[in-house]
Formats: C-alpha cells, sequence, structure tokens
C-alpha cells in the first residue's frame, strides 16, 4: 500500500468526523466523567475553518484512492513574552487518530515522521502533545517515536469521595 500525506481539504469532512468519533470512543472510554461518548469534538463547519488555516494545520494520510486513512490534527504555538523562559515555537499535535481498519500498518508513524519534519520546516524548537492518563498504547506509541515526558498534570476530582 502506497501512502501520502497532505493538508486536509473539505471533501475529507466526512471521513474525519468519523475518526474524530473513533478517538473520542477510546477517551470516553478512559474517562466517561468528561467525554461525551456518541459524540465528535467539532461541526462540519468547524473542521472546514481548521483545514484553512495555517496556525491549525491537518494533515491526513491517504491511500491511492485518496481515503483518508488517519489524522493529524496540530496547533502551531507562537512564543509569548516571559520574565524566565527562553522564547520558542512549538507545534502541538492535538490529536492523531488512524482508522481501525488501518492499524497496523504504519500510517500512525508516517503522520508523527510528517509532523516532525512540518516542525523543523516551520522553525519549531519541538513538538508537544498531552496523553490521557491510562492510554497505554499511545504513551508506548510516541515513546517508540523518541517523545519524552515534560510534564505531569495532576487532579483532584471534588465532591467524590475516594
Amino acid at each position: 500500500m502506497s501512502l501520502t500525506i497532505r493538508r486536509a481539504e473539505n471533501k475529507d469532512t466526512a471521513k474525519v468526523l468519523d475518526l474524530l468519533h473513533q478517538v473520542l470512543e477510546v477517551h470516553a472510554d478512559l474517562r466517561p466523567d468528561l467525554f461525551l461518548s456518541g459524540t465528535t469534538k467539532y461541526t462540519d463547519e468547524e473542521l472546514h475553518a481548521i483545514f484553512a488555516d495555517d496556525k491549525t494545520p491537518v494533515w491526513v494520510a491517504v491511500n491511492d484512492a485518496d481515503e483518508v486513512l488517519g489524522y493529524a490534527f496540530c496547533i502551531l504555538e507562537e512564543p509569548l513574552p516571559s520574565n524566565n523562559l527562553r522564547p520558542h515555537r512549538t507545534l502541538y499535535i492535538d490529536d492523531i487518530c488512524v482508522d481501525e481498519s488501518a492499524r497496523g500498518q504504519h500510517v500512525a508513524t508516517s503522520l508523527y515522521e510528517h509532523v516532525k519534519a512540518e516542525a523543523k520546516r516551520l522553525g519549531c524548537y519541538n513538538i508537544t502533545l498531552n496523553v490521557w492518563a491510562g492510554n497505554t498504547g499511545a504513551e508506548q506509541f510516541y515513546a517508540a517515536m523518541g517523545m519524552k515526558p515534560r510534564k505531569t498534570m495532576l487532579e483532584a476530582i471534588l465532591g467524590e469521595e475516594a
């Protein structure tokens, strides 16, 4: 199978929405207290605006028939003024998802490597992302890609007794 990575286009909306649903269900299984099963993160109109914005690039992996097999949603973060931090541009990976039918075919690896190359091209210092606790498959994948923990976010859920 030949794989091509390109910017997402409006014609990809239906498949991207399907993939957004797939990834949301993973998160809803992990954290049903936060995520609403059966929903997606964006509407068609929101996706079209995201696809058109160079500050929120979305890349899709497509096969020879131009069918979307996976995506990488990213956000280009510009440095904020700070007295104590060095300024650096970051490409934040908001989401990578591979269709259930295409898993094990190195689609995610191809998407990640493309994001890394784009981050370098854009003059970014680093790539960052968040992984929800309990998503060990994602943690293992990103570790295999060479990513390391930067910081840990902790929480205490109020109103519930342990």
